[in-house]
């Protein structure tokens, strides 16, 4: 174990954690008590359920660069898209004790990969985690790392919360998906994901504006990456998603369209 992890106050770093006795970080605001047996709709409870942690290479380039980014993967989602890629790790079920990580743990693997020369960490499907998210980068700045921090998320988001994260975050890795309710209704089980994805992004924007500011080496520093994907038999919702980014945040800021 590292000594400057064993020297932290975990006490005191694993405070946060205790917003989640009353959750409303997502649109979903249940405001359930996850330190009981009553969650919420993602059903996740107060621990640090992540799927894995590691070097991944397959985000956009200005995000993977050319080591990777050490991205963590939080299990369950705030939405259910029926066409999930990652749906073995982000079906809502209460997840087993051994798919829990200790705080040490999830410290241990990111220096791990930080140690490699990686200096971005990305959290993925984070909107479900708010605390446990700033729970890992207090702790990280605590034992002097300031990594680039990246926000990959699903733009099911509030504005509420992202006003917390501002001074978190480096750069906004949202999705786009819907322009039409009732699609997002039927493929993700949000009829509301188009006006509130609107909202998110648009605080991300304010926070961030349209410039995506690179190092030397090509990685991601500060700004703001969106994605969309063009779902078969669905072009319509793609256009209109396009046209709504142009005309209501900007018709310079950085698409990844897939």
């Amino acid at each position: 174990m590292d000594q400057k992890i064993e020297n932290l106050d975990f006490k005191k770093l694993l405070q946060p954690l205790e917003e989640l006795r009353d959750c409303y970080f997502c649109p979903r605001k249940c405001h359930a008590n996850r330190f009981s047996e009553n969650l919420g709709y993602c059903k996740s409870d107060a621990s640090f359920n992540i799927s894995s942690i590691c070097n991944h290479q397959g985000e956009e380039p200005p995000i993977s660069g050319n080591k990777g980014i050490c991205n963590i993967f939080f299990t369950n989602c705030n939405l259910q898209c029926v066409y999930c890629q990652n749906f073995q790790i982000s079906k809502n079920i209460k997840r087993n004790v051994h798919e829990k990580l200790s705080l040490k743990d999830v410290l241990t693997q990111v220096l791990s990969i930080l140690d490699t020369g990686i200096n971005i960490v990305g959290f993925v499907s984070p909107s479900h985690f708010i605390p446990q998210m700033k729970v890992i980068v207090n702790s990280l700045k605590a034992i002097g790392r300031n990594p680039v921090i990246v926000y990959n998320t699903n733009g099911y988001d509030t504005v509420e919360s992202l006003i917390e994260l501002e001074e978190y975050v480096d750069v906004y890795l949202p999705d786009f998906k819907y322009s039409d309710k009732n699609i997002s209704k039927e493929y993700s089980d949000a009829e509301n994901y188009p006006k509130v994805a609107l909202n998110a992004i648009k605080k991300m924007y304010r926070q961030k504006d349209s410039e995506l500011i690179l190092d030397e080496f090509g990685y991601a520093q500060k700004g703001i990456i969106i994605r969309h994907l063009v779902l078969p038999g669905q072009v319509e919702n793609s256009i209109n998603v396009l046209r709504t980014i142009a005309k209501e945040i900007s018709p310079e800021i950085n698409i990844s369209l897939m």
